[in-house]
């Protein structure tokens, strides 16, 4: 594996990552009525913390391998979509479009671990926690929506 590479994904990684510090949690966020499954707060940059590495570390380690030309494009659709989730759901307070973005997200991350495991298995490893966050957040984007109906911003 390259590691100037793996530098260059991580990077990228950590620009979509910069937008929860510049769209954290407010007290809007504070308000809406969440189901029992939210991760406590501090769980957030633990779990990401860990997420981007090992994704980066999965698009570096088939890079170059042939036939992944797919595989690191799926990956930089997905880490356009991850980096649009903040801002749409914190920023614009769109509880709505942010079910649509983490839905192409879902489909995304789910295309690219499928692309990474047809190179290499042990992306599979390393990428396929993502997809099981991916998940978690989309049903609790799909169950904030639901629970607030009369939220202003909802689509």
């Amino acid at each position: 594996m390259d590691w100037a590479v793996f530098l260059v994904y991580l990077l990228a990684c950590f620009g979509a990552g910069a937008t929860g510090g510049l769209f954290p949690p407010d007290e809007w966020y504070r308000r809406l009525d969440k189901p029992g499954f939210t991760p406590p707060d501090w769980v957030f940059p633990l779990t990401w913390t860990y997420l981007y590495v090992a994704s980066a570390w999965a698009a570096a380690r088939v890079s170059g391998l042939p036939g992944a030309e797919l595989a690191l494009a799926l990956w930089a659709a997905q880490v356009a979509f991850n980096a649009l989730w903040t801002p749409v759901f914190f920023g614009l307070k769109r509880i709505g479009l942010g079910l649509v973005v983490v839905g192409a997200l879902w489909i995304l991350v789910a295309a690219c671990l499928w692309r990474f495991a047809a190179l290499d298995p042990w992306t599979v490893i390393a990428f396929g926690p993502y997809l099981l966050w991916v998940t978690i957040a989309f049903a609790l984007n799909a169950s904030i929506w639901r629970r607030n109906p009369d939220e202003p911003a909802r689509a």
